[in-house]
């Protein structure tokens, strides 16, 4: 496929942003809707197959009912010249990967709200059902604002669905990314995609990712048996509870991570507004100050003992607090139900109002 070519007697292919093992990216204008859109074409060898044919008009029907802020929109599919195509939003700029490998490691602000942003159309994609089977950098399109949206939905689960012996390493994803389930071959969940997120927050923080390798065969292992190294270990600097959020979510059973994206994202958003716990100071020690004239007074050790006035004391005292600013009183006050009380407050003026109507009703029938 080059540029120029009108594809499907609707879309000019413009301008080619990339390409890959399974297929090549093209900047393109939708000459009936007069718009840009990005076009991904698959390569020969995985349009020509029936069943994958199949498969992937299912999933890009799928992606294309995801509707959320940080998720590529999908506008259209089909096949044409024996080419498999999708036709998608086009975001300016640039994916995770470049970024990172331009930047290096980010900060912790940056890197933390582009993980959110990640988690929340991740998360709203596992609330339809679908998981997306490949995440990595290379999915998620970063643009100058700042906004980070999820792309390769479609493609991913289409591929996902491909039996082990018709994947290769180029085309079958991205073992640097790979959940330890998904590396036995076993089918990825929900809780598949918040490992990738893990390792790819590993990578954005630090640099590098936790596993590397010369074989997609010896990354496998390393993701079913080995652990990472801690991250502090890279970057002290970095936070003990950010740490322990990192290898929550790069644990080896499915169960001991986070459920969904959502639960992750919720977590690390409330890591980004809690305020730092500095230790609290002892409190200061009580000051006793003596005037002059009556210190000159004060015996020493070698005088002996006479009657002598009392020093006077003055003592700073610090005012105690007021009652209500207990926060044990504040946190029991928070935790009354008031509507509750209000109801039963309510119900008992009611009853309590139809007592007179009962006694008239006792009279009328017992004169």
């Amino acid at each position: 496929m080059d540029e120029g070519t009108l594809l499907n007697n609707r879309y000019q292919l413009l301008e080619k942003l990339g390409s890959g093992g399974m297929a090549e990216v093209f900047r393109a204008r939708d000459s009936v809707l007069d718009r840009i859109v990005a076009i991904k074409v698959l390569r020969k060898d995985y349009s020509s197959s029936p069943d994958f044919q199949e498969h992937f008009r299912t999933e890009a029907r799928a992606a294309a009912n995801l509707s959320h802020p940080n998720i590529v929109t999908v506008h259209d599919f089909g096949f044409a010249d024996n080419l498999l195509f999708i036709v998608m939003e086009h975001i300016p700029g640039k994916d995770l990967k470049q970024l990172i490998r331009q930047r290096g490691r980010f900060p912790l602000e940056d890197g933390i709200q582009l993980i959110i942003q990640a988690c929340a159309g991740l998360g709203y994609a596992h609330r339809a059902g679908l998981v997306h089977c490949d995440v990595k950098p290379h999915n998620m399109l970063v643009s100058p604002d700042g906004r980070l949206k999820v792309t390769d939905f479609g493609i991913a689960r289409a591929l996902a669905t491909m039996t082990p012996g018709e994947r290769t390493d180029v085309v079958w994803g991205s073992p640097l990314y790979f959940s330890p389930e998904q590396a036995q071959g076993e089918a990825p969940s929900p809780a598949s995609d918040v490992y990738s997120i893990g390792v790819v927050m590993y990578e954005l923080f630090s640099g590098t990712p936790p596993f590397t390798a010369s074989t997609a065969d010896e990354l496998a292992r390393l993701h079913i048996s080995a652990r990472p190294i801690p991250i502090r270990e890279y970057i002290p600097e970095i936070p003990a509870a950010l740490e322990e959020i990192i290898t929550k979510v790069l644990s080896k059973e499915p169960a001991a991570r986070y459920r969904t994206a959502d639960q992750l994202g919720r977590v690390l958003q409330r890591f980004g507004t809690q305020p730092d716990q500095t230790p609290v100071p002892p409190p200061a020690p009580v000051v006793i100050a003596v005037k002059p004239e009556i210190s000159s007074r004060l015996p020493s050790q070698e005088r002996p003992s006479t009657p002598r006035p009392e020093p006077v004391y003055q003592q700073v005292q610090t005012p105690e607090p007021a009652l209500l600013d207990s926060p044990g009183l504040e946190s029991a006050f928070e935790e009354i139900d008031w509507l509750s009380v209000g109801l039963g407050l309510l119900a008992v003026v009611a009853v309590g109002g139809l007592i007179p109507f009962w006694i008239m009703i006792y009279f009328a029938y017992n004169r």
